[in-house]
């Protein structure tokens, strides 16, 4: 019998009979979108679960994160990091602003806190940083930074649900912090996000703007838009919580069989262990180096071919996309480790549900193809 595919995510999901009677509800109430108690529920939960002050739920991140930028009416400049997913930048894009893209740190995946510094001008408004990968970002620099230039500053926090450091949820940086709910998320709504808010009355500005603007039947005050949650989509957040000690253990177990099985692999990088009180295994990249016999791309290839579907998160560069052609940033040369890193890295199938058997053949594959007819282990 053939191997199944594998690919670099799953979707986490609920038992379908769990989710009936969530349904059931539904269909008695017949309200199925617009705030509802689902809606409501979802929100004080993953609040608590979370341990900030404020959620607002979206119907997916990327429209989380443009309400973000829209709330704190900004202008002009925003720095942010080339190494993300595209939507980081188009969501600058769609709100009228001019994204300034700056290097990542040459040791790590985040925004070099010193390029941002010298990247400021009269123009910068604001800072959006990534905790790419669920690794925190050098937040009290950031904050550093933003506060001596009077700058906000707005975390994509797509891969950070439940990342916690010392001082508690990592999303309480900032003015502001957005969740992706994606179906290849941690935690998933199908679709989804969130915006996390300081205070009651920022919250009450998201609320108006992902609803039209609206603030009662005669009045739209705001040019919003519809980033509305719908109750069948909080019913599987709902189901979702409920298992997610299970989930990241599940993860957690795949996480430490990689670096276990990688971490003396002549030609393979293991990134070193995010520093966080809590992580969530959102990704397992690896970074191909020097010492291999085949390139990062011959060997996603070579993966591919075995059935193994890994991802180049994140390559090309959002400056090497076609889309960006007419930023003075595009295919930059300034963006040196940005650069290196996205030309290097796979993450590896990482989900709740792989298993270790799944996982030891992503291992024994991945080390057939670098080592050929030779060793690749390290003998120290």
């Amino acid at each position: 019998m053939p191997s199944k595919d594998i690919y670099v995510s799953q979707p986490s999901l609920p038992d379908l009979q769990d989710l009936i009677p969530y349904l059931e509800k539904i269909w008695d109430r017949k309200i199925l979108t617009n705030g509802g108690p689902l809606h409501a529920e979802l929100e004080e939960r993953l609040a608590e679960h979370l341990g900030v002050p404020h959620v607002s739920l979206f119907s997916n991140g990327t429209l989380a994160l443009i309400v973000a930028l829209k709330v704190l009416g900004l202008s002009g400049e925003v720095i942010t990091t080339p190494y993300s997913f595209v939507a980081t930048a188009n969501s600058i894009l769609w709100n009228g602003l001019t994204p300034v893209f700056v290097d990542i740190e040459e040791e790590g995946f985040n925004l070099s806190v010193e390029a941002v510094e010298k990247a400021v001008t009269d123009r910068t408004s604001a800072i959006l940083p990534v905790h790419c990968y669920g690794y925190p970002c050098n937040n009290d620099e950031i904050i550093r930074v933003s506060k001596s230039h009077n700058l906000k500053v707005v975390y994509d926090a797509a891969h950070s649900f439940g990342v916690d450091d010392d001082g508690g949820s990592i999303l309480r940086y900032g003015d502001l912090s957005i969740l992706s709910f994606h179906a290849t998320k941690v935690f998933n709504t199908f679709e989804g996000g969130a915006i996390i808010s300081p205070d009651a009355e920022t919250k009450k500005r998201v609320d108006l703007l992902k609803n039209f603007g609206i603030e009662n039947e005669t009045s739209v005050p705001y040019c919003g838009i519809n980033g509305k949650l719908n109750e069948i989509q909080a019913a599987v957040g709902l189901l979702q919580l409920d298992r997610m000690d299970q989930v990241f253990s599940e993860r957690k177990e795949i996480d430490e069989f990689y670096r276990d099985q990688f971490e003396r692999v002549i030609g393979i990088d293991v990134p070193p262990i995010p520093n966080a009180r809590k992580r969530n295994y959102s990704y397992f990249p690896i970074l191909v180096n020097e010492f291999s016999k085949i390139s990062r791309d011959q060997l996603f290839y070579k993966l591919r071919e075995a059935g193994i579907f890994c991802r180049r998160y994140f390559h090309p560069l959002i400056t090497d996309l076609k889309s960006f052609e007419n930023h003075p940033d595009y295919r930059s040369e300034k963006l040196k480790n940005a650069r290196k890193v996205s030309d290097r890295v796979i993450c590896l199938p990482l989900y709740a549900g792989l298993g270790l058997a799944d996982a030891r053949r992503v291992v024994d594959v991945t080390l057939s193809c670098l080592s050929g007819s030779g060793m690749c282990l390290r003998t120290f």
